[in-house]
């Protein structure tokens, strides 16, 4: 077993992750779509779709889901071509964050969801999802002496996804320039030695929420346009091979809401030195195989739960 690599880290957990709502977004289910599907397969189906829905109200097929066309050109941007999305060594990404914080709760606490609109081809399509370069930790973990679980539901409802920290000061500054919101560092941890941080990315799991969808590269020596994927389940269920259980590179897909404190009567605006907490859920991954240079998390770094 790998040493943790954020020995000397503070933890800071976000306790609202798990309970943030999705809102107004539209639950995306990649379960629907045949399990293997190859980028000619793609293009075919992008077609079929397109004409049999020519004469709907501005509303078409991607993947089994009914949505409008632009959020379908959005999806396909960013699910199929995995495009704009952050990483190292990547452009920037072509795309706008938006946030309108509601739902004021009880101790004064806003809530709201990052909406993203890209710029494909000159269209501006929104989109709740956003894609980032990351390593996502299936590796099990430790327990206490005791036999219970020290990371509670750890791969059922969340999980440790690993990215530089160039990447993400990146997205906190795209959050900053959209909202005017600076970002916290609820939820991370920091490793100093690697210049890596940890996101505790929450995972759907109860029922009637579509589970986050794993993707394999079909060919692992393919690059660019030439790489197509096949499901092999949701998170959850490859969390449950053994052989499964390593960390595994590729792009992670995101949907991101905010937490901000105010009070009940009054919305949030952004001020100097208030900031905003980020909750991460992981919707998709597409890996293209695993990493033994990223030593995963075997234990709290921090005392908790």
């Amino acid at each position: 077993m790998m040493n943790a690599p954020f020995p000397n880290a503070q933890r800071m957990h976000y306790e609202g992750a798990a309970s943030s709502s999705t809102g107004h977004r539209t639950m995306i289910n990649e379960a629907i779509i045949l399990p293997k599907i190859s980028a000619d397969d793609q293009v075919a189906q992008r077609d079929v779709e397109e004409e049999s829905n020519a004469n709907a109200t501005n509303m078409v097929l991607w993947r089994g889901n009914l949505v409008a066309e632009k959020e379908a050109m959005a999806l396909r941007h960013v699910f199929d071509d995995m495009q704009d999305h952050f990483g190292h060594q990547r452009a920037d990404p072509r795309v706008r964050f938006n946030a309108n914080l509601v739902r004021p709760s009880r101790d004064g606490m806003w809530f709201g969801d990052l909406d993203f609109t890209y710029n494909i081809n000159g269209e501006h399509c929104n989109l709740g999802y956003i894609g980032m370069d990351v390593c996502v930790d299936l590796c099990p973990k430790l327990v206490h002496k005791h036999g219970q679980l020290r990371l509670k539901n750890y791969g059922k409802s969340w999980v440790y996804v690993y990215l530089p920290q160039l990447t993400l000061d990146k997205f906190k500054s795209y959050v900053k320039t959209g909202t005017g919101w600076d970002v916290s560092n609820e939820g991370t941890v920091y490793d100093p030695n690697r210049n890596l941080v940890a996101i505790e990315a929450m995972l759907h799991h109860q029922t009637g929420q579509p589970k986050p969808s794993f993707w394999a590269v079909k060919d692992k020596d393919a690059h660019g346009d030439n790489m197509s994927f096949s499901r092999i389940g949701t998170v959850q269920e490859v969390n449950e091979h053994p052989h499964q259980q390593r960390v595994h590179r590729g792009v992670g897909i995101f949907s991101v809401s905010m937490e901000v404190e105010g009070s009940p009567n009054f919305k949030p605006t952004p001020r100097a030195g208030d900031e905003a907490n980020l909750c991460f859920t992981l919707v998709s991954v597409r890996t293209w195989g695993v990493t033994d240079c990223v030593a995963p998390i075997v234990h709290a770094p921090n005392k908790w739960y």
